[in-house]
């Protein structure tokens, strides 16, 4: 090969790079403007230059404690659980070989739902509370109790579906009627606590089923978004793995790459972060659907990108979405999951029925 074209070939590679790279800050972007955007966004009539100037330590007492106390949380609630979802049904697709994989289409969040469900009513994690704004709303006591519920429900699931693409090597649609039969059974189980709970505590349960990113405090969101860093490390540490799985899971195992490890050990981390999301904010569907097909289409299939480029699309759904549920009927707050829920849905049928979208 001459050395001009070894120059053409390095210069057309970091041309691609550098796309991907202008890609990746354009998502950040985005993130951080309809983060600005969603905390201007409410009763108190906070403009986006007020929001601005209070982030950088300007502004009156009462703007800090609007932007600071009441909507950063919020919002930084989105950005973390939204990056999880995503993250997580970006490795599963992945790993399982299946664009329909997500925590939700496999019955993930429904299993973790059921697991936190069973810890707040029967193992007494959360308590009552009553709130102006909310109404009557269920307070986690115990967040660790209710997340390794949670995580148990997701990894039980997570290890029927890893049990049938292994030994009965089930196709992309067989895998997800049986997240379909799976999210059944768990919500049947849910509704079979809920029937010997009181009234009080059914009703806090069923809130808490709707989604809500007003939930999590600061020590949630900070347990959150160490978990996702470490996830997100391995992930990236196995980036080449993943490209690898894509061309073939014969094909790299050729390559010396563990297959059989790496899908265990993917989709346990990728059940963790989706089970500990449903802990903390409720059941949130379709986010981990939607965001990697829609970055897939600008980064493509190379893992290096579409892993965290997955992750912040998760994010601006998710921050999208809050912001319509808090302006369609302002004052009041529609819940998050019923939204996210009209979003994907579509978008699930469509990938169903479009040709090719499932292969037997």
């Amino acid at each position: 090969m001459k050395r001009r074209d070894i120059q053409e070939i390095a210069g057309s590679y970091r041309r691609y790079v550098w796309r991907k790279w202008l890609i990746m800050f354009i998502l950040l972007a985005v993130v951080l403007l309809i983060a600005v955007i969603s905390m201007s966004v409410g009763s108190s009539g906070l403009t986006v230059g007020q929001v601005i100037e209070t982030l950088f330590g300007g502004g009156t007492k009462q703007s800090s404690a609007i932007v600071w106390n009441v909507r950063m949380p919020r919002i930084m609630t989105a950005i973390v659980v939204g990056f999880a979802l995503a993250l997580a049904g970006c490795i599963m697709q992945n790993v399982l070989r299946n664009p329909l994989a997500s925590a939700s289409t496999l019955g993930v969040s429904q299993g973790a739902s059921f697991g936190a469900a069973f810890a707040i009513i029967c193992l007494g994690a959360g308590s009552q509370v009553n709130s102006s704004m909310s109404g009557s709303a269920v307070s986690i006591t115990n967040p660790y109790i209710v997340t390794i519920c949670a995580f148990a429900g997701g990894i039980i699931t997570t290890l029927v579906i890893l049990g049938m693409a292994r030994v009965r090597r089930s196709s992309p649609s067989s895998m997800i009627l049986a997240g379909v039969a799976l999210s059944s059974l768990f919500t049947g189980g849910t509704a079979l606590i809920q029937y010997f709970a009181d009234d009080v505590m059914v009703a806090s349960v069923v809130y808490w089923t709707f989604g809500d990113l007003g939930r999590a405090g600061w020590n949630e969101i900070l347990f959150m978004f160490i978990l996702n860093l470490g996830c997100l490390l391995f992930f990236l540490y196995n980036r080449w793995n993943y490209n690898a799985i894509e061309s073939g899971v014969e094909t790299a195992k050729s390559l010396g790459v563990p297959v059989d490890g790496l899908i265990l050990d993917s989709m346990c981390l990728a059940a963790l972060i989706s089970a500990v999301s449903v802990a903390m904010v409720g059941c949130i569907s379709f986010i981990g659907l939607i965001a990697p097909h829609i970055v897939r289409k600008f980064v493509g299939t190379d893992h290096r990108f579409l892993i965290p480029c997955s992750g912040l699309a998760g994010s601006i759904v998710l921050l999208a979405a809050d912001l319509v549920s808090r302006t369609v009927v302002s004052p009041t707050i529609l819940p998050i999951g019923a939204l996210t829920s009209f979003l994907g849905a579509p978008l699930f049928l469509y990938m169903i029925f479009r040709r090719g979208g499932v292969k037997e």
